[in-house]
C-alpha cells in the first residue's frame, strides 16, 4: 500500500479519521438500507482495510440496520460516515463525502444495480 494518507470527517469535526493507502474499490451502492442511511438516491463508498484507517476525535455512533450489518454516522451532526458488514468482516467502507477531496474516489463499480432508482443514470469510470 502507498504511505498516502486519505483525510475525513462529519460534518461538525467532531468525528474524524484516516485511511492510509489506496482504497481497495470504489462503488455506488444503489440499495434501499443506503439510500435511507444517506438520504440519497445513490451512495458512493471507498472501502478500507480496517487495519489502515484510524481515528481521532468523538467516537463514531452506530447503527444496527440489519443483521450483520452496522452504519456509522455523527452523534453531534447525525453526519452519515461509514459501513461494515459480515460480508467484508475486515474492511470499513466510507461514504466518499465524507473525505476532504472526495473528487479522489471516483467510483469503477455499482452493486445492488436491481435497486437502482429508474430516473437515475450515472456513468461509472473502469478501473
Amino acid at each position: 500500500m502507498g504511505a498516502h494518507i486519505h483525510e475525513g470527517r462529519c460534518l461538525c469535526g467532531a468525528v474524524r479519521f484516516q485511511a492510509s493507502g489506496p482504497p481497495k474499490w470504489t462503488g455506488y451502492c444503489h440499495c434501499d438500507s443506503c439510500r435511507r442511511h444517506s438520504g440519497a438516491p445513490v451512495s458512493a463508498f471507498a472501502g478500507f482495510e480496517a487495519e489502515m484507517v484510524r481515528f481521532f476525535g468523538e467516537p463514531m455512533a452506530v447503527y444496527a440496520s440489519s443483521p450483520g450489518v452496522e452504519r456509522g454516522f455523527c452523534g453531534a451532526c447525525g453526519s452519515t460516515l461509514s459501513y461494515v458488514g459480515d460480508r467484508w468482516p475486515t474492511e470499513i467502507h466510507f461514504h466518499v463525502g465524507a473525505f476532504e477531496r472526495p473528487q479522489d474516489f471516483a467510483p469503477t463499480g455499482e452493486a445492488f444495480t436491481e435497486e437502482r432508482l429508474p430516473w437515475l443514470h450515472l456513468s461509472v469510470r473502469p478501473e
